[in-house]
């Protein structure tokens, strides 16, 4: 799938489902996005220096590709995303309304 850093997507399935964020970081060989708001977990950490509390603490963790779709800014909905090549620059466009993404 092409996404790449600074898109905006909506996860399809899981406990985050409709929820849609910004793509902070793309991991291609394991096929895994990081996304601004979505997947958040808390870890525990210990205090570190004398006097110091531990904290709980929310992290985003990456998830599998397959689960988001582009989000179309027109279209308000997660869609299905073509490629259409004008010379040597190419564009990803919203199979439904045909608006550049």
């Amino acid at each position: 799938m092409k996404i790449r850093n600074e898109d905006i997507v909506q996860v399809q399935v899981g406990k985050d489902k409709g929820k849609s964020g910004k793509v902070l970081k793309v991991y291609p060989q394991t096929g895994r996005i990081l996304v601004e708001g979505i997947n958040i977990y808390k870890k525990h950490s210990k205090p570190r220096k004398q006097g110091e509390k531990g904290e709980i603490v929310s992290l985003s963790r990456p998830f599998p590709m397959e689960k988001v779709q582009l989000f179309c800014s027109k279209c308000k909905k997660g869609v299905r995303f073509g490629i259409s090549r004008n010379g040597k620059v190419s564009e990803r466009y919203c199979k439904r309304c045909k608006n550049i993404l």
